[in-house]
C-alpha cells in the first residue's frame, strides 16, 4: 500500500479475505480523510479474494461516490476476479481493467517504497547505534558488554548507507 502521486496503489499479494480487509478498510479510511480521491487495486498476485475482501473495496468506492469525487479502479484483473465481481454487481461503482494501464507507474512506486523501507532501516540503525554509545558513555563497563552489537551496527549501517 501507498501513495504515487494523486493515487492510492493498493497491491494485493496472495489472497484478499477477511484476514487483511480490516487493514484495507482502515487504510483506506485514512487516505480519504488526507483528501486522497483515486484509489487503484493492483490483483495482478492476488490468488483470491472472499466476499468480506470484496465489500470492503466496495464500501470505499461508495465512500467516494458519497463524497461526489474520485474512483476505485481495480487493475491486473484476471477473468476469475472480473467474475466475483461482476457477479456482485460492482463493476457497476468500480473501474476494472485486464492491465495496468491506468494505474500509476508500477516500477516509480515499487523504487519509492525501496527508498522508504531503506530510509526506515537506516533510521532503525542510527537509532540503535546511538542508543548503545548512549549506555557505554554512561558506565565504561558497558563497553565489554555491548561491543559486538556496536561493531554489528557500524557495519550494518555503513552498508545500508553505502547500499542507497
Amino acid at each position: 500500500m501507498g501513495v504515487n502521486g494523486p493515487a492510492v496503489w493498493v497491491r494485493v499479494e496472495g489472497k484478499g479475505n477477511f484476514l487483511n480487509s480490516g487493514s484495507l478498510k482502515e487504510f483506506a479510511q485514512e487516505m480519504v480523510n488526507r483528501g486522497y480521491r483515486e484509489f487503484v487495486i493492483d490483483l495482478e498476485r492476488c490468488a483470491m479474494m472472499d466476499s468480506t475482501f470484496m465489500g470492503t473495496m466496495a464500501a470505499v468506492a461508495l465512500r467516494l461516490k458519497e463524497l461526489g469525487q474520485g474512483h476505485l479502479h481495480v487493475v491486473h484483473c484476471g477473468d476469475r476476479s472480473r467474475q466475483l465481481l461482476s457477479g456482485l454487481g460492482l463493476d457497476q461503482i468500480f473501474d476494472i481493467r485486464p492491465n495496468g494501464a491506468t494505474a500509476p507507474e508500477c516500477e516509480k512506486m515499487k523504487e519509492n517504497m525501496l527508498d522508504r523501507a531503506n530510509a526506515q532501516k537506516r533510521e532503525q540503525a542510527e537509532t540503535m547505534l546511538e542508543a548503545h554509545e548512549a549506555l557505554c558513555e554512561a558506565a565504561p563497563e558497558n563497553v565489554s558488554r555491548f561491543k559486538d552489537v556496536l561493531d554489528y551496527l557500524k557495519q550494518d549501517l555503513h552498508q545500508t548507507t553505502a547500499g542507497k
